[in-house]
């Protein structure tokens, strides 16, 4: 027997949107915060989105979503900073 869920798109029940929105939120934090040491050009942009997704869905996780937000910017930051310093389009750490 079918239980009185609401239903979005597709037969998804809300608590599964809000349960994908939960765990983009999660990732976008996880993503932007390994973008800090690789790939920023890559992962930054990956957090920026994933973290403006779950906003837009409703996470519960709305402070894990901006802090996604906010180190996708912080990559592409230091990837634009350690680029001009370097003086090429990539750079690393090292000699």
């Amino acid at each position: 027997m079918n239980s009185p869920v609401a239903t979005g798109k597709r037969g998804r029940s809300r608590t599964e949107f809000r349960r994908d929105a939960d765990l983009m939120a999660v990732t976008s934090f996880v993503v932007g915060l390994v973008g800090l040491l690789v790939f920023n050009l890559v992962l930054g942009p990956c957090a920026l989105a994933l973290g403006a997704v779950a906003l837009a869905r409703g996470t519960g996780r709305r402070f894990r979503a901006c802090l996604g937000l906010a180190l996708g910017c912080a990559d592409l930051v230091l990837f634009v900073a350690f680029a001009g310093a370097q003086g090429t389009p990539s750079w690393h750490m090292g000699g």
